[in-house]
């Protein structure tokens, strides 16, 4: 057997209105926390459901500073902003409360807040130096599995991102409350939740790191996503499809966390840079026809894929992975979600571009199980069309 090590966080709680609990789990796991700064943004902040968490907390004792202004894809300064204030408000305790966005700043905070170490310095590989601040982590949504994951992505320029790798960024807590994506819209809920099955997918098929842990996260994640999603969808109200849901996107963040994803993320990048499409769904419009590309090298992983997300299927690897790609076109049809890039936009005279900010993604494309050329980038563009 291959040598591997494995990480992620310390502990994880999956309990529908385990949020409203917030405030006795943080005086159990951090008997001294006096002074806590929540970090989410201005839509979530609205619904008013970070309410019962934030009075759980001040019933401790804890001082409960709210910093809301993250945004989609949050450029620099929305993480100094929000170092600047956890500072002023002496934070000893970050929660990152909402989307992937949300918790990528949660990490920074938390790692900057008490360093001399500047932003430009911990872009990259294992740069952050010494500790950070107690974390826990409460997603909002069932998608970016950003609450198990040591990964920080900060927008840099107009469509350029910077990622922030480093065992510092897993939290300590990481706590899935599906109560709090209830109010999710179909659309968002689908959109999340195949990029979370593409979490799954990609680290199951992960050219260097790929582990029997990993590989076992991935496949209960598939089974879990693949079961829940176009329910969760259809009937947003149903708890036990919503709980599943955040359970799935967890352990494929944690799989993916460990074996990195691929090609479908490295082509997803440009999408929404340049054209500000959400992440999810620009991992949903490019992933039949990467998954085509790469059946190749993968068939007989696919298959083993295909069996849990369209168990049955019979045939040759190759036929099952054509299985699984139909299976999750039908997924994207059926939850309503756009389908081809030009429904976002994007045209013929765009995809040079595209294909070349994809193979700037180096660090992703190491990882496909099948090497990609910019020609073969440019031909999946244009097959996503």
């Amino acid at each position: 057997m291959t040598a591997f090590a494995f990480h992620t966080v310390a502990s994880i709680v999956s309990e529908p209105g385990a949020a409203a609990r917030l405030g006795q789990l943080a005086a159990e796991r951090f008997t001294s926390v006096r002074r806590a700064l929540i970090v989410t943004d201005a839509g979530f902040l609205r619904t008013g459901l970070l309410e019962p968490a934030r009075a759980s907390l001040v019933e401790q004792g804890v001082a409960v500073q709210v910093f809301s202004n993250v945004v989609a894809d949050p450029p620099e300064q929305i993480v100094h902003e929000a170092v600047d204030v956890a500072r002023a408000h002496e934070t000893d305790l970050v929660i990152g409360f909402g989307g992937g966005s949300s918790m990528d700043v949660a990490k920074l905070v938390a790692v900057l807040a008490g360093s001399d170490q500047p932003l430009s310095q911990i872009y990259g590989i294992g740069n952050v130096k010494g500790q950070r601040l107690p974390l826990i982590q409460v997603p909002t949504t069932a998608g970016t599995g950003s609450e198990v994951t040591n990964i920080a992505i900060v927008t840099t320029g107009e469509t350029t991102k910077m990622g922030v790798v480093s065992p510092q960024l897993y939290a300590d807590v990481a706590l899935l409350d599906a109560e709090l994506t209830l109010g999710l819209p179909p659309l968002v809920t689908a959109a999340t939740g195949i990029d979370a099955m593409v979490h799954a997918i990609e680290a199951y098929t992960s050219k260097h790191k790929k582990n029997p842990l990993s590989d076992n996260l991935a496949r209960q994640a598939l089974a879990l996503l693949s079961q829940n999603i176009l329910t969760a969808v259809e009937n947003g109200s149903n708890l036990e499809a919503r709980q599943a849901m955040l359970l799935g996107a967890c352990l494929a963040g944690q799989a993916f966390s460990n074996a990195p994803v691929a090609a479908v993320h490295a082509l997803a990048y440009p999408i929404g840079g340049i054209f500000h499409v959400p992440h999810g769904l620009s991992n949903s419009l490019v992933l039949p026809h990467v998954l085509r590309f790469n059946a190749s090298h993968a068939a007989p992983l696919y298959a083993e894929l295909a069996d849990i997300v369209v168990p049955g299927t019979s045939g040759s690897a190759e036929e099952k992975t054509e299985a699984l790609i139909a299976a999750m076109q039908q997924i994207a049809q059926r939850s309503g979600i756009q389908t081809g890039l030009i429904e976002m936009g994007i045209g013929e005279t765009d995809l040079d571009r595209l294909a070349d900010d994809a193979m700037l993604q180096t660090r992703l494309l190491g990882n496909n199980p099948r090497e990609l050329t910019r020609a073969d980038a440019r031909a999946i563009y244009a097959a996503a069309l």
